[in-house]
């Protein structure tokens, strides 16, 4: 057992009795410095032992007592011989002790194969949610604090150094603020996940040497894949993403849609044959080697088509075209160019999908990659769809409400008819925007709420999912007018004009 040396009065003895000697110490310095001489303190007589009322001192270490005598030695050996269970026991009482409180508390095995076991995936999705935020939200909430008057830039920066972060608890509870915007709750998460996932789709404005917005993905829609940028992969951006990805997932948001097939087996776990085979020239985002590579398709090649294929088989360590290795040489240019390319970048997202929490749902239920990573198509709104999630307002004929507050059913309707015909005739983009106005993100919900009341322009109540429309309107010209200028105020703001 290591011996340590007190500094105050030069006595050796075991390290875990140190801090009951110091103390001991410190209790006779005091005593000397307020006023007893240290000849009275060696000439006052010690007081006879009797052997009855031994003095004890519990031990620190497996917390017995013992005499004061035999505790020295026995604190030089205790710990090396002691039985792991009672050692356990032992730590596990100090543990409670230095920690008063209640503890995060552990989820039965029963509950934790109840996502595993759902047959609806969209439903298992939600149970392994609720299951894991539960078991950590008593974990110290992540904080995010966006000012909503900073610069495009400085914004961005927030939300990268904010995912870049290590070390964290992803599923620990979340709370958002936006500096500038009264609005607080749920409806702030939500505004901010979003925004992060629009800028994951969008680029970032950081300027990292070539150009002003930096864009983490690359090629058309249905088909983008990881950019092969060595500076976004040394600077450890593509694990933000998939934090991003996972973060937002966790938290019941929309997921990253739009990625290539193949890209997409490979982050969630899938071979790289497989993914190989569900390529196409389109999954190419270079436009003049998916042109070369696509040359192979043709019976004959022309002189100048032989010779750009040739020389970007080179390049990458190809071998040449021959009249009979043309599919071959298809599969493997376009391997290269999509697949091997972002070998790094794909690896780098996966790791931060695995640490936001979510990877044992991702490996263990292949029927929810389409939910985490949909296809643009199946990701579009539809206005039939919105509208038929609202509830819309009805009449109370036992209200307690002031009479002179109250609206009249006839503005009532023609109010909430000007809004069905908004969501009719608006396109998928204005859809998205009407929704992250409503709620904080595109994302639909069932329980949309509408309420028209005596106000100047539309406010939305985000965490509350309700929509708050002014009662004044009689053409749907002005309503028009004034919904989408609300609409447009998403961006420095949510919530009200």
């Amino acid at each position: 057992m290591p011996q340590s040396t007190c500094i105050t009065c030069g006595s050796q003895m075991p390290l875990q009795l140190l801090p009951l000697h110091v103390e001991e110490c410190n209790d006779i310095l005091t005593e000397s410095e307020s006023g007893t001489s240290l000849d009275e303190v060696i000439e006052q007589p010690n007081p006879p032992n009797t052997g009855m009322g031994e003095l004890s001192e519990v031990c620190p270490i497996c917390l017995e007592s013992y005499p004061i005598d035999v505790l020295s030695f026995h604190a030089s050996t205790c710990g090396e011989g002691m039985d792991p269970a009672h050692h356990s026991d032992a730590a596990s009482m100090t543990r409670t002790e230095e920690m008063p409180g209640p503890s995060v508390q552990r989820l039965p095995a029963t509950v934790s194969a109840a996502w595993a076991n759902e047959v609806d995936p969209r439903k298992a999705c939600q149970l392994f949610r609720e299951e894991l935020l539960e078991r950590n939200y008593e974990c110290p909430r992540l904080f995010l604090s966006i000012d909503l008057f900073d610069a495009e830039e400085e914004t961005d920066s927030s939300l990268i150094s904010f995912f870049k972060m290590n070390n964290v608890n992803w599923a620990a509870p979340l709370k958002c603020r936006l500096r500038g915007d009264a609005a607080v709750g749920q409806g702030v998460n939500r505004h901010v996940l979003s925004m992060a996932m629009q800028k994951l789709k969008t680029g970032f404005s950081i300027n990292l040497g070539c150009v002003a917005l930096t864009s983490l993905f690359e090629g058309e829609m249905e088909h983008r894949v990881p950019s092969a940028a060595a500076v976004l992969r040394e600077s450890n951006l593509f694990e933000m993403a998939g934090r991003m990805i996972g973060h937002s997932f966790l938290h019941g948001g929309f997921g990253f849609s739009g990625l290539s097939v193949p890209v997409v087996t490979l982050l969630t776990g899938g071979s790289t044959d497989t993914a190989a085979s569900a390529l196409t020239l389109l999954d190419c985002p270079d436009l003049d080697h998916r042109e070369t590579i696509g040359f192979l398709k043709n019976t004959q090649l022309t002189a100048q088509e032989t010779t750009s294929v040739t020389d970007l088989c080179l390049s990458w360590d190809l071998p040449v075209p021959t009249s009979t290795n043309h599919d071959w040489l298809f599969q493997e240019l376009l391997s290269h160019a999509v697949l091997h390319r972002v070998r790094q970048p794909i690896k780098q997202i996966r790791k931060g999908l695995k640490e936001t929490g979510i990877w044992p749902l991702v490996s263990n239920r292949p029927d929810v990659h389409p939910i985490l990573f949909p296809r643009e198509k199946n990701d579009e709104l539809n206005s039939q769809t919105v509208i038929q999630n609202i509830h819309w307002p009805q009449p109370k004929s036992d209200s307690d409400e002031d009479e002179d507050d109250a609206v009249p059913l006839e503005k009532v309707g023609l109010v909430t008819g000007f809004l069905r015909q908004f969501i009719e005739e608006a396109s998928p983009k204005v859809l998205r925007d009407l929704l992250k106005f409503w709620v904080g993100w595109e994302l639909l919900t069932t329980n949309l709420e509408v309420e028209v009341v005596t106000s100047k322009y539309p406010v939305a109540l985000t965490c509350f999912l309700k929509l708050k429309l002014p009662s004044h309107y009689q053409t749907y010209e002005k309503f028009h007018q004034d919904l989408m200028m609300a609409l447009s105020s998403i961006s420095s703001g949510f919530g009200l004009v």
